[in-house]
């Protein structure tokens, strides 16, 4: 059994807010989409590409429906508020027909493939409401993508008997629950599938979709151990803290983090690639800030990295490219070797010279994560790669350099630190208890109305709760093609930080203020109590792009 704290206690008693034009009894309003011009996904998904959008509002009470059973699933890894859209789904449903049931299926899409399932009922909920973590049924990174696994998840269906499948998941989640959806819909199984956003990570977003689930949160969590760092940074005046953040390719997080804290050094990876930055001007900008900043009598900063920077590096994304070819055609060849240096060397006879030759180049630690640490389609997992330490040893020796033509005196305190895993499961703020708890309960009206393919939408989030506009868009229409494993496939594509956008202009109009002067804003703990201007608030991200 686990503890429960003061604060657990209280969170438990909180009541998450809903649209007014939210409730069982709403009306679902249908209206046409831009279509996706793409030949290719239309004729992928024939049954779920050309489907409305729906909005729910203020409806009367009509005849009840009969008791409906929900599957549900948590996918990848984890967010805060999970449990509120699994909350919102329970209590939508219970109200729908008090004979409905909600069935958990356990440590993500496997427990669905295996059948591993268990009922969630009101007392297995009520100790997990308002809390972080995935933990009432967990989460796995098992794929739904070949046909085998889709009849196996309408076996399971039929067995259970559910009406619905609800997946809790990512861009790829995501986009695998639209091909479970254009599935079982070309076999006429009587199955709604429904997605759900979810990933700290930001970059599951669009016209129709704000943000994302956890997003919110995660950023207040690494925004508040930042301005720590930094209080610390401007006591002991001597340390520079190289901060790499959660977010995979996107630079939502650090974007927002920043925002929040006026670091001295931000890096964004959108940037890089789009000015094509190399790894020598990366280093160099941060040599010289770290230089002007001693001259200054600042000896002392903090720089924030995005975790998936290396790949939009332009030579090491083309590297990282070469280098996923590379393993996804001659993976039986590599795995067969035994050592390190021979998996370095088979690798780097398949490159191209510039690649072989910047591949060799790099410290055996870096060298050996861009080949053993592979994703489920077969990537480099640039979450891995230690690009902090990459850099504090590159600006290291920038600096030498720069003592050496008596441009530089001043002394060079690096520390590394990466924070992911400790955003992922905080207690949700109250603007993700809210938002987890309105698309759950929209998730339930999108199965009420028997919408399968859709992803559920909720606009309007910089506005008080009761004035969201809750619905949903098919996600078909939300699809690219993209390569994996060497081939190109169907995926919602991952919305990464654009460069015209008011909140990259906002940080942009400030960020060589931030670097010369020490500015620093401590934004704290997240406040779950007091006005709602101070609770309820939302990422300045959002804020500015609404």
């Amino acid at each position: 059994m686990l503890h429960q704290t003061s604060l657990a206690k209280a969170r438990a008693a909180y009541q998450p807010k809903l649209p007014a034009s939210l409730s069982v009894h709403s009306t679902a309003n249908k209206t046409s989409l831009p279509s996706n011009t793409d030949a290719e996904i239309q004729s992928l998904f024939p049954n779920t590409f050309h489907l409305p959008a729906v909005s729910f509002s203020s409806g009367t009470e009509a005849a009840k429906p009969a008791p409906i059973v929900v599957g549900v699933i948590l996918s990848g890894g984890p967010a805060p508020g999970g449990h509120n859209v699994i909350a919102g789904i329970f209590d939508a449903i219970k109200q729908i027909h008090p004979e409905s049931s909600l069935i958990g299926f356990r440590n993500g899409p496997e427990g669905l493939l295996t059948n591993n399932g268990t009922e969630i009922d009101a007392k297995l909920l009520e100790s997990y409401r308002n809390t972080g973590g995935f933990d009432i049924i967990g989460s796995g990174r098992t794929k739904l993508e070949s046909e085998q696994d889709f009849l196996k998840a309408l076996e399971t269906a039929k067995s259970r008997n559910l009406t619905a499948l609800v997946v809790i998941g990512g861009d790829d989640s995501n986009s695998n629950a639209s091909k479970l959806a254009e599935f079982a819909a070309s076999r006429q199984a009587p199955l709604t599938i429904v997605g759900v956003p979810k990933t700290i990570d930001g970059d599951l977003k669009g016209e129709h979709i704000e943000t994302s689930f956890g997003f919110d949160t995660a950023c207040k969590v690494y925004s508040d151990l930042i301005g720590n760092i930094q209080r610390d940074a401007i006591s002991a005046r001597k340390y520079w803290h190289f901060i790499k953040l959660m977010g995979r390719s996107a630079s939502h997080i650090g974007l927002e983090c920043a925002l929040q804290t006026h670091p001295n050094i931000t890096l964004i990876s959108e940037e890089v690639a789009q000015r094509q930055l190399t790894l020598k001007n990366i280093v160099d900008d941060i040599a010289n800030t770290v230089a002007q900043r001693a001259a200054n009598g600042e000896k002392f900063g903090t720089v924030l990295i995005p975790e998936g920077l290396i790949e939009f590096v332009p030579e090491m994304g083309v590297l990282i490219g070469e280098l996923n070819e590379t393993l996804a055609h001659h993976g039986d060849a590599f795995n067969a070797l035994a050592d390190l240096p021979a998996k370095r060397a088979f690798v780097a006879e398949k490159l191209t010279a510039p690649s072989a030759s910047l591949y060799k180049s790099l410290p055996d630690d870096i060298a050996n994560q861009l080949i053993l640490d592979r994703d489920p389609h077969g990537n480099v997992q640039v979450a891995r790669i230690d690009t902090q330490r990459l850099l504090i040893d590159l600006v290291e020796a920038r600096l030498n350099d720069l003592k050496s033509a008596g441009t530089y005196k001043g002394s060079f305190a690096p520390l590394p630190h990466y924070f992911g895993y400790e955003g992922r499961c905080a207690f949700p703020s109250n603007f993700d208890a809210d938002y987890c708890y309105t698309l759950g309960f929209t998730a339930a009206l999108l199965i009420r109305e028997k919408l399968t393919g859709y992803i559920c939408s909720v606009r309007g989030l910089t506005k008080p709760a009761a004035q969201w506009q809750a619905g949903g868009v098919p996600m078909a229409q939300m699809m690219n093609m993209e390569r994996r494993h060497g081939k190109m496939v169907p995926v919602i594509k991952k919305a990464l930080v654009e460069l015209d956008s008011p909140a990259f202009r906002e940080f942009e109009k400030h960020r060589a203020t931030w670097a010369k002067e020490t500015s620093y804003a401590f934004p704290g703990a997240i406040q779950y109590f007091g006005p709602s201007e101070v609770s309820d608030t939302t990422t300045i991200t959002l804020q500015l792009e609404s």
